[in-house]
């Protein structure tokens, strides 16, 4: 598995049961100023406690390895863990024995992707594609655990990026903005809703980004999509500017520096951001953990089965997406940043410039 970025470049490793989760960092500048402390208010937004959230409580305290000395990064890679104490992986035993394999088609190449599970098919895909060998505890290495040190690596980039401002906010849960009620109905009913997310980000510079596949919106949509539950991005006016004519669509500029009466374009043209305030949303489906009774297909007994998880999930998983969106366009922001300097620089080797 590969990292993202290519300057500011990260790559997150363990499991939700696992003894640890992190991040690497590479690329990041020498001299920025972080402490312990600067992680408090993004890594609390995400940790569990609010109502229709998991029962798994974990310190989350970030364990700064590498990279970092006396409170300012060295330029070498940043190394960043999270130790897993309240894991409970004996939950997780049904799945072994939902998958448990009794021949061996479900590793052969005849695999027709008729596995199914309790996890939208996670477990079966995953004990297809490592050949069975795959950590099935909680998700493993495809849980949200992992979006722990994203938000980690997010609070790093948002210091690279100052002065833009990215905040992201919950619109809409179970398809209202009545948070309270919809919770409470998919709690009482064991089971779970989404939500939509929208982030902004404002101070951006004219120029970022690349036409067609560095676009902004490609790399915004790279990494968020690599958040678990994501299933839908849209910027500026997104779906409904299918509904739109181009005279209402198109953004007028009214100054110089290109400020626009409207933003349906979400701050960005030809994939290049234009100096507005980036806006985009994201579709976060529910999490297929949940306790209502369902059927599922046992491959040990070749037969359709009942099937009620027992593990400690969240009702809805939006709650704590909000974090991971906003260190997602961090990183990319981070990453285009620091190729926008790059590529402008005009000293040779020595610093002199070029006439």
């Amino acid at each position: 598995m590969g990292g993202f970025g290519k300057i500011f470049n990260i790559n997150i490793f363990g499991e939700s049961h696992g003894e640890i989760v992190g991040v690497v960092i590479n690329g990041c500048p020498s001299g920025i100023k972080i402490g312990l402390n600067d992680f408090k208010s993004d890594i609390g937004r995400r940790r569990a406690g609010k109502k229709g959230g998991t029962s798994r409580k974990e310190t989350d305290a970030p364990f700064i390895k590498t990279g970092v000395l006396g409170s300012r990064t060295t330029g070498a890679p940043i190394t960043i863990l999270f130790e897993n104490k309240n894991t409970r992986g004996g939950d997780y035993d049904f799945v072994k024995e939902q998958h448990k394999k009794c021949d061996d088609k479900l590793y052969s190449g005849d695999y027709d992707g008729a596995i199914t599970s309790s996890r939208s098919l996670v477990e079966g895909v995953a004990m297809k594609k490592y050949s069975g060998y795959n950590d099935l505890r909680g998700g493993g290495h495809f849980s949200g655990r992992l979006t722990l040190p994203l938000v980690a690596a997010g609070v790093i980039a948002k210091k690279i990026v100052e002065p833009i401002c990215i905040k992201a906010k919950i619109l809409e849960i179970g398809g209202t903005r009545d948070f309270t009620s919809a919770i409470n109905l998919a709690i009482k009913e064991k089971d779970s809703i989404g939500g939509i997310i929208e982030c902004s980000a404002s101070n951006i510079p004219v120029g970022l980004g690349e036409p067609f596949f560095d676009s902004i919106e490609s790399l915004i949509s790279h990494l968020v999509f690599s958040i678990p539950a994501v299933k839908g991005i849209e910027f500026g006016a997104g779906f409904a500017s299918t509904e739109m004519r181009g005279s209402i669509h198109n953004d007028m500029i009214i100054d110089g520096k290109g400020k626009t009466a409207t933003n349906n374009s979400g701050g960005i043209n030809g994939g290049i951001t234009n100096g507005n305030p980036l806006i985009y949303r994201v579709a976060v489906k529910p999490t297929p953990s949940i306790g209502k009774e369902q059927k599922t297909f046992n491959m040990k007994t070749r037969k359709i089965v009942s099937l009620s998880i027992k593990g400690r999930h969240d009702a809805c998983i939006a709650l704590r997406v909000s974090p991971a969106i906003e260190a997602a366009t961090a990183i990319v922001l981070a990453d285009l940043l620091m190729l926008q300097k790059r590529n402008s620089w005009k000293g040779d080797l020595y610093g002199s410039s070029k006439n």
